[in-house]
């Protein structure tokens, strides 16, 4: 056991789990930020004991009163390089940060872009000052947004930051708002989204679709909708303006109820409205000339990306309990597409 680590005792209430994971997940204190998948990690390191004895089976069985011992670590510096890449940084504490992402740069390395991304720029701007999150000096990546996506993001600085936003996300207490430039204009009055299995009308012309999501069946780097299985998702939108006679595409505002991979692009191309730009959901739907101007065509058929802008977050701060609220205006690049379509 490295000497570098501290010790979280953990007493077992009344009526625990069967099972030693999921009773210390349920009993270990809060103050401790410690995470069920953090928690999976230490007991299969051997960093869990009792009575002087490493447990490191998660079936283990636990009894009412079982005093346990849970040696964290102290974190360990990141595999991933620091990288001097320009931030748009909206807010930043001790405990978190809030940044703008660009559209064009992913959030996380992967095997296909190991650099330039977003966790490459905040290690070079956090320099080496992080208190660690999941056992790395990392940031803690709380949600994330497509590559050409742009918008805000908030990003925890220590496990307890982690820990707190973490479960705002998961309870879906985060408010998050984007801006979208959508084909065609979802309206009630469309007979057309009656007829669509999972839309469905609020007061205030506000649609609701309500689905299924999971990984496309033979194209893994897609969603698709389900009805039985994946997982549950609903997105709100509404209309701010629309462009053309009739409607040939509409600047809506959409907000989640849930968080899943690609939300909205795939909700919105569901119910027929699916993102100008969107190379993977949008489509081949293509303006009419009668209805709106050639110019205005020929900006929506090259928009280079999915329309679609993280305009809006809300949270409560994980350590100050201060409700946050941050705002990020639409793009250069939106605000031309915009400007042509309203011009015709």
């Amino acid at each position: 056991m490295s000497s570098s680590h501290r010790i979280v005792g953990v007493t077992i209430a009344e009526n625990p789990p069967k099972r030693l994971d999921k009773a210390i997940a349920r009993d270990v204190p809060e103050v401790a930020s410690l995470s069920r998948s953090r928690l999976a990690r230490l007991i299969a390191d051997g960093a869990v004991m009792r009575d002087g004895v490493v447990i490191d089976d998660p079936r283990a069985k636990v009894a009412e009163g079982d005093l346990f011992e849970i040696h964290v670590p102290e974190a360990e510096e990141s595999h991933i390089g620091p990288e001097d890449i320009p931030l748009n940084i909206v807010y930043e504490d001790a405990d978190l940060i809030v940044v703008n992402k660009p559209a064009g740069m992913v959030v996380h390395p992967a095997p296909g872009t190991p650099t330039g991304t977003l966790v490459n720029a905040l290690l070079h701007h956090f320099g080496g000052e992080l208190s660690g999150v999941g056992g790395e000096k990392r940031p803690g990546i709380v949600h994330r947004i497509d590559k050409d996506t742009s918008g805000l993001l908030v990003v925890a600085k220590s496990d307890a930051a982690h820990h707190g936003l973490a479960k705002q996300f998961e309870a879906h207490t985060a408010e998050r708002h984007y801006l979208a430039v959508v084909h065609g204009a979802p309206d009630q009055a469309d007979p057309r989204l009656g007829g669509i299995k999972g839309a469905s009308f609020e007061k205030g012309n506000i649609l609701k679709i309500t689905t299924q999501l999971a990984r496309h069946k033979t194209d893994r780097q897609k969603q698709a909708v389900l009805f039985s299985g994946g997982r549950h998702a609903v997105t709100r939108a509404r209309i701010l303006q629309t462009y053309g006679a009739p409607a040939q595409a509409a600047l809506i505002e959409c907000w989640l109820e849930t968080g899943r991979t690609h939300q909205i692009r795939v909700h919105m191309a569901h119910a027929g409205h699916g993102l100008i730009g969107d190379p993977t959901y949008g489509g081949r739907r293509k303006l009419n000339a009668k209805a709106i101007g050639p110019a205005a065509i020929e900006a929506a058929r090259t928009f280079p990306r999915q329309a679609l802008h993280a305009a809006t977050l809300g949270f409560e701060h994980p350590i100050t309990a201060e409700k946050l609220s941050f705002e990020a205006p639409i793009p250069a690049d939106m605000v031309e597409l915009i400007e042509i379509l309203r011009d015709g």
